[in-house]
């Protein structure tokens, strides 16, 4: 399937015609994965085009950046007037934006110095995982593929050669006939999903693994806790062994690009009554409620496009 490209990208400094954004191959990032990005979405809400948590993205692309000493030659105000300035010029309110931070063209070698190239895209885009999969929930496996050990790859960081983990993870799942993967952390207990943070539900409360676990701490889990625990409901961040995705009341997924996606089945076995649960559609209610206007936002997510 041919993929429907934006018209404009913003790049080192500057909007311009998206196939003019090159990067030269022997950049240091292609060969060694040196970058560091963030997924970000606007969405159309009753007081207009609003992009969620966008500062609250751009601080956390600077602090992954710092772990792997890379200089962002531009200001959190100036990346965010990239932002902005990219989802209008393409005429988008519902869209997904990607700020990417890199080395580029210099030396060659693990250490090289080389100059810091920048860019945000901007797409439209709608549930990562289809319409379907929110309303009914999807399968899921647990990944022969474990997440990297503490102190070998900083999980923390949103860097690009994190996600060859998550590749291995996804396109395992996809292999197999699955909706998406689930990793396990090096000590057998439950890490995450490919690209997703996991919330299992036992008697009504919320039960996630620690960011000890191998985890990115994402700002949409970040969310669902705030919203939960100001509706009501308890959360808990704990180590999970592997064999209670099997046995919870409700398993979920969530992330920027899943948003909150249920899952209907772990391994072929069905999770619940094998359908979203309550405490699933609750927090879909709550979350999605930010962009109709349903939910109050007190935390000051939504920005303005």
């Amino acid at each position: 399937m041919a993929m429907s490209y934006p018209e404009w990208i913003w790049q080192n400094g500057q909007i311009k015609p998206w196939n003019e954004a090159t990067v030269h191959v022997m950049a240091h990032a292609l060969h060694y994965g040196s970058s560091v990005f963030e997924g970000i979405r606007s969405y159309k809400t009753p007081n207009g085009g609003a992009i969620f948590r966008l500062t609250d993205h751009l601080k956390r692309l600077y602090m992954s950046a710092k772990v792997y000493d890379i200089e962002i030659p531009y200001t959190l105000d100036e990346l965010t007037d990239a932002c902005r300035e990219t989802v209008k010029k393409n005429d988008l309110v519902q869209a997904y934006l990607r700020p990417v931070a890199f080395r580029g063209l210099g030396g060659f070698g693990l250490a090289a110095e080389c100059p810091t190239d920048v860019a945000v895209a901007v797409w439209p885009m709608g549930p990562y995982l289809g319409e379907e999969a929110l309303a009914s929930g999807i399968d899921a496996c647990v990944s022969s593929w474990q997440r990297f050990a503490p102190n070998t790859i900083p999980a923390g960081a949103k860097a690009g050669g994190n996600y060859l983990s998550g590749q291995l993870i996804a396109r395992e799942a996809r292999r197999l006939g699955f909706g998406e993967g689930i990793a396990l952390a090096n000590t057998g207990l439950l890490s995450e999903g490919a690209g997703e943070n996991l919330f299992l539900v036992f008697d009504g409360q919320l039960h996630t693994s620690p960011a000890s676990a191998s985890i990115l701490a994402g700002l949409t889990r970040h969310s669902l806790i705030t919203l939960a625990r100001d509706n009501g409901i308890e959360v808990i961040e704990r180590d999970l062994p592997r064999e209670y995705l099997y046995l919870a009341d409700e398993v979920l997924m969530c992330g920027t690009a899943a948003e909150i996606t249920p899952l209907r089945s772990v391994d072929g076995k069905p999770v619940g009554e094998g359908k979203p649960g309550p405490v699933t559609k609750r927090l879909q209610e709550l979350f999605f409620g930010l962009f109709d206007g349903t939910t109050e936002d007190r935390w000051g997510w939504l920005e303005s496009l």
